[in-house]
């Protein structure tokens, strides 16, 4: 898809790879970028510097992804290109408590559903759409220290599969953003830590990423190219790279 005249949203985009991504489209031509966040203040910011839209949304809420969609249809018109990009992070495993749980599954899963589930059908009536999930390596691999945050990762690339599977045939493109660590708010309290084993990458090579992938409709964006390889390890000996990850846990976590 060419970005050029192409109305936009991309939630999570007071900073980090939102704030780039959102950039990044306007510096491509698109027509409006609507930058949401529930840090109103860091969303107006990123609008103002690209002459775009700001929404406060809390994407763990169903009803504020409907009040997003409507008012960015409203303003600038059909939405062309919807970036589901908000996530946190949670440590732990299973003792994690029932809240952060919920949280967490709420806005790195459920977040993509309500926004698919409001938007698709539009999409489709006006003949297609595109979808730019952000799940995270941590979705096709798994996540050392966190298992909220690889359960609810591998959940988000699932239904972005199903989504590119069950609605490819109706105009719908869909996009996983799958990066390792990347330069934000997420990864400052532990810059060394295993996600960062392959090096730190700045928002703006992410957002570049995108865009690539965007071009060419590619479903996997890679930034960090060798998680391919490690994908490919994973599926090629299952209880080879389990005991290679039992290793990293021991390394980080021993």
């Amino acid at each position: 898809m060419d970005l050029k005249d192409k109305v936009v949203v991309v939630t999570g985009a007071a900073s980090g790879i939102g704030r780039a991504m959102a950039q990044r489209f306007a510096a491509e031509g698109a027509a409006k970028v609507a930058c949401a966040d529930r840090n109103e203040a860091g969303a107006r910011e990123t609008a103002e510097s690209i002459g775009g839209l700001a929404f406060r949304t809390d994407v763990s809420r169903e009803q504020d992804i409907v009040d997003l969609i409507e008012a960015v249809e409203t303003q600038a018109g059909p939405i062309d290109l919807f970036c589901s990009n908000a996530g946190i992070g949670v440590g732990g495993g299973a003792e994690a408590s029932n809240d952060a749980w919920q949280r967490i599954w709420d806005i790195n899963v459920m977040a993509h559903v309500w926004a698919a589930r409001h938007l698709v059908p539009k999409m489709i009536a006006r003949g297609g759409g595109y979808l730019l999930n952000t799940a995270s390596a941590a979705g096709l691999l798994s996540q050392i220290g966190s298992a909220p945050y690889a359960v609810t990762k591998h959940a988000a690339v699932g239904l972005a599969e199903w989504l590119a599977i069950t609605h490819g045939d109706q105009g719908i493109k869909v996009s996983v953003l799958c990066p390792q660590a990347v330069r934000t708010a997420m990864t400052a309290g532990n810059p060394d830590g295993v996600a960062s084993i392959d090096g730190m990458m700045e928002p703006d090579a992410v957002a570049e990423a995108c865009v690539r992938a965007i071009e060419a409709e590619e479903f996997l964006i890679l930034p960090h190219p060798e998680v391919l390889e490690y994908m490919r390890r994973k599926t090629a000996d299952y209880g080879r790279w389990i005991g290679g990850m039992r290793k990293l846990n021991r390394r980080f976590h021993g």
